[in-house]
């Protein structure tokens, strides 16, 4: 299956919503601790036609340099060829890959004091995103405006994660090394709720995509667990395999109780909450922590993956991420 060699250090992979064969990655120098960041853009194509023609599984459509570490990426949901960087140096940046390179990145929104660890794009909205930050906030913006909508303090560490809920245009939640899974509603003043979800870091956290009420959150504890906001006193399930700290997650588009992680135990692995064995699948393709994960919308299945290997990963679930 297709693999992609990056110069820097992976940080984050992202399929587009709009063209299946088209991913962003994220990119960090020196494992994003010091040094340049890079952003690219590939394109899958498909298998050529006859054993004649070369066949290069992944093209480079366009990369972006950055002066930092680049930790995540978002598509836009509206502009199909929009793109939300979070840099190291606290930034985040807008790309248009329509656009010529000198005419990019289209903005670089500067208020976050410390590294921007995550970007995401408002689903039903489509007009808004958020960003958090290791400066303990999480902020809200619009593609249209210069600075941010809102800042949302309540943390009191680093927020590692915050995401948007797929049903309600104005609920988001966000996960932190506080220990903490907190839910905002952007129409309240201040958190509508707190789940002391883990003892340890709170790395990542999402939503199901078919349950408005579930969310997951992955921690530093190695283990993942699944909660029901209208009941938040013990977890759905808690999901343990892995054995070093569970870095993103992501609930699959198409099936409600699919889920995928992937650690600093250099795997990825598939996850079936709802039964008693709950490990769908190991994938073992990585060398140095896995720390990006994606599961495609348009094509059920295709997975994606990259790591501190400096490699980016697209492949079908099933078969072997390796495999030529």
């Amino acid at each position: 299956m297709p693999v992609f060699k990056t110069p820097f250090n992976g940080y984050s992979v992202k399929f587009s919503p709009f063209y299946e064969s088209r991913l962003a990655v994220a990119t960090s120098q020196n494992f994003g601790i010091l040094g340049n960041g890079r952003l690219h853009v590939i394109d899958l194509s498909p298998a050529p036609l006859g054993p004649a023609v070369p066949h290069q599984p992944i093209t480079e459509l366009i990369a972006y340099d950055t002066a930092d570490g680049v930790y995540d990426v978002a598509w836009s949901e509206s502009h199909d060829s929009l793109l939300v960087a979070a840099i190291a140096d606290g930034s985040v940046k807008l790309y248009d890959v329509a656009l010529p390179p000198a005419s990019n990145p289209l903005r670089s929104l500067h208020e976050h004091t410390r590294e921007v660890s995550s970007a995401d794009y408002n689903p039903t909205r489509r007009d808004s995103f958020l960003t958090s930050s290791w400066d303990d906030t999480v902020k809200l913006w619009t593609v249209d405006r210069p600075a941010s909508v809102r800042t949302f303090k309540e943390h009191a560490y680093c927020v590692y994660s915050a995401v948007w809920n797929p049903r309600h245009a104005d609920v988001f939640a966000s996960a932190s090394g506080d220990c903490t899974l907190r839910v905002w509603d952007v129409r309240e003043p201040g958190s509508t709720m707190i789940i002391p979800a883990h003892e340890l870091e709170i790395l990542a956290c999402d939503w199901n995509k078919y349950d408005d009420c579930c969310i997951a959150t992955a921690s530093v504890d190695k283990s993942i667990k699944v909660w029901d906001v209208r009941s938040i006193r013990v977890p759905i399930s808690v999901l343990n395999g892995h054995s070093y700290a569970v870095r993103k997650i992501k609930f699959s588009p198409h099936r409600q109780s699919l889920m995928m992680s992937c650690s600093y135990d250099m795997s990825v692995c598939l996850w079936d909450y709802m039964v008693e064995d709950a490990l769908v699948a190991r994938y073992d393709h990585h060398t140095e922590f896995a720390v990006g994960v994606d599961m495609s919308v348009l094509v059920e299945g295709l997975l994606a993956s990259t790591g501190w290997d400096e490699l980016a990963y697209v492949w079908q679930h099933g078969t072997d991420p390796r495999a030529p």
